[in-house]
């Protein structure tokens, strides 16, 4: 029995050039077997998604397949290595360990900023050191992405480049190892051990939204997010350590009233790294009365998913902004 589990969901590392672009490509488990043909690397089993997913149009209904093709499998691998595409590859990490929970075993994500076969392609390094993290008996229990030589969290995680090869960092968190002559884990920094949950969830269309402030925004844009329907969970993006625009008192006020019609509203920073403090300006601390939850140093891409999940599960009200105030799986740093 091979020792590894490699799902392939889709994205830039299995597609091919075309007059139009890359493409989504045929032969995969062929042309990665003659990739990895001769090299010391971990003996593995290639399953793939049908059909692929589309990393811009991923969906959280694409997130039950991914769980579901890993609970049929779960028992039968050491470790379980998944090919996804980039664009979304930050969201599926933070999701799937919401998702799943404390685990017993790596789920390691990667993929490739140029496609396997292509010249310089980084599928190669990116996927090697997946499967030599995801076999090591000291990988960490958890999920995580590994990309350019560096072991993240998987919901600490955000892709930082567009282009550069080292397209992935968690600038509020330590990397859990990194690739260098030899791969060296922080045993430490890792999750405790645990058993995995496989439920299925029904995530509810337009149950989350992100809203970024910028200088122009207006209440009537303002209006139109807090009213949609289906509306459970607001992410705000705010400036610097939490600090939203005042709309002469008009955001502050219609936060206030979404709250109480149910509506969790989190508001995390718009910075690259650090952290959100309500209390440290006047702006920010109104936030506090009107109910917002401060989301610390959540990445954006972890409290749209935390919020989705714990919606799907079916937290509301209360219980729900309490849940997305605490931290769960290393997602956050505690107030």
């Amino acid at each position: 029995m091979p020792r590894l589990l490699i799902l392939h969901t889709g994205g830039t590392i299995g597609m091919l050039p075309s007059p139009r672009g890359y493409v989504p490509g045929t032969d995969f488990a062929e042309r990665l077997a003659r990739q990895l043909a001769g090299q010391a690397l971990p003996d593995y089993r290639l399953v793939e998604l049908a059909p692929l997913i589309d990393s811009a149009d991923l969906a959280p209904a694409d997130w039950n397949r991914i769980v579901a093709t890993l609970a049929e499998r779960w028992h039968d691998y050491a470790g379980v290595v998944i090919l996804h595409g980039t664009d979304t590859l930050a969201h599926t990490a933070s999701a799937l360990s919401f998702m799943l929970g404390a685990l017993d075993k790596p789920v390691v994500l990667t993929g490739a900023q140029i496609p396997l076969g292509e010249p310089r392609s980084d599928a190669p390094t990116n996927l090697a050191t997946a499967l030599q993290v995801a076999a090591d008996p000291a990988g960490p229990p958890e999920v995580c992405i590994a990309f350019h030589d560096r072991l993240l969290r998987g919901n600490r995680a955000r892709k930082v480049r567009s282009q550069g090869l080292d397209a992935f960092d968690s600038p509020d968190a330590p990397w859990l190892g990194e690739a260098g002559i030899d791969l060296a884990l922080h045993v430490p920094r890792a999750l405790p051990p645990g058993t995995p949950d496989f439920t299925p969830l029904t995530f509810a269309d337009g149950a989350v939204a992100m809203l970024p402030v910028h200088p122009g925004l207006s209440p009537a844009l303002l209006d139109a997010v807090l009213a949609a329907p289906a509306l459970r969970g607001l992410v705000l993006a705010t400036y610097g350590v939490g600090n939203p625009p005042g709309l002469a008192g008009a955001l502050v006020e219609r936060l206030g009233r979404a709250r109480q019609a149910g509506v969790v509203v989190v508001n995390v920073t718009q910075c690259h790294q650090g952290r959100v403090h309500q209390g440290a300006y006047a702006s920010g601390a109104a936030l506090n009365d009107a109910g917002v939850v401060a989301g610390q140093d959540l990445t954006p891409e972890a409290a749209i998913t935390k919020l989705q999940v714990l919606i799907a599960r079916g937290l509301a009200g209360e219980a729900l902004a309490s849940a997305m105030a605490t931290p769960r799986c290393g997602e956050m740093t505690a107030a």
